[in-house]
């Protein structure tokens, strides 16, 4: 049984360990309002972009002469996972959720006799898939030093991907990440970028929207493609990168908060221990001390 000195040292620890968790919630609840209006602002662009794409590759997709980001390799036996994650922990299952989902696609991926490589972006990504894909990893991208996400960086991590898929090294790559839907629920997502898929909600847009129908292309559409299929990898990474950023925020933010809850709950089980085991050695000692003047 522990001691009393024991037992109030443990409850200070306990105290000091709820300070920081309650520290860190209020921190991630600053940060979280910033990266949720920057996701949220994104997300107009970013569709506005598949509606413009839908309606250049739904002529493009099929013509003689299309992109190969847009038709492929004509094979697709190599693929490329880019696991987006964050450079800390303390987040719940934000990074875990993730690397799940991208073990799942590779382990289906490797059973069907396809070629797996791993790109990673933020580390523990690659902390938690070393074990396993360690000789699959083929680039890290390390954000440690980013304050804040921009659209430079998420043009690095496209044009890696590009001049990989410009050298032959794959023939598919997906993207995972976070979608943020709110504080409490983060979908873990994975996202094909090349070949480009335009999505059937884009396609509807693109056709209801006229974004075929109310222009006209000049030189053409799959010149035009070969311009913008490589903005739109990049806006996509962009796009993943902030929805990882808010989703990062909002997981920390719930995960110190219950984090914060259970070390109140702890102190509150210890104090009724410590004044149990106080009550005992103060009745005890009293015991001894009446025995004791009986005995005289």
């Amino acid at each position: 049984m522990p001691s009393l000195k024991d037992l109030k040292n443990r409850i200070g620890s306990v105290r000091n360990t709820r300070k920081i968790t309650k520290a860190m919630q209020m921190v991630a609840a600053a940060k979280l309002r910033r990266a949720q209006d920057a996701a949220e602002a994104a997300r107009p662009y970013a569709d506005r972009m598949a509606a413009v794409m839908a309606g250049l590759t739904s002529a493009a997709a099929g013509a003689e002469g299309a992109p190969r980001l847009l038709a492929g390799t004509g094979d697709d036996r190599r693929h490329l996972l880019v696991v987006l994650t964050s450079e800390r922990g303390l987040a719940g299952g934000f990074n875990s959720s993730i690397v799940k989902l991208a073990r799942q696609r590779a382990e289906e991926l490797r059973g069907e006799g396809r070629d797996v490589t791993i790109m990673t972006v933020g580390k523990k990504a690659r902390e938690q898939l070393r074990r396993d894909y360690s000789d699959r990893f083929v680039h890290h991208v390390d954000l440690s030093e980013v304050k804040r996400v921009g659209y430079e960086n998420a043009r690095s991590i496209a044009d890696e991907i590009l001049n990989r898929f410009a050298a032959g090294d794959y023939d598919v790559a997906t993207l995972f990440y976070n979608r943020f839907e709110s504080v409490i629920s983060q979908v873990p997502t994975a996202r094909q970028i090349i070949p480009a898929v335009v999505d059937d909600a884009a396609a509807d847009g693109a056709d209801a929207g006229g974004a075929s129908g109310l222009y006209d292309y000049e030189p053409g559409e799959e010149a035009i493609l070969a311009e913008l299929l490589p903005r739109s990898i990049a806006t996509q990474v962009f796009a993943a990168l902030l929805e990882n950023a808010a989703s990062e925020q909002g997981a920390r933010m719930t995960a110190m908060d219950n984090a914060t809850r259970n070390a109140g709950d702890m102190i509150d089980r210890l104090t009724t221990q410590y004044n149990r085991s106080r009550q005992a050695a103060i009745t005890k000692e009293l015991i001894e001390i009446i025995s004791g003047a009986e005995a005289l």
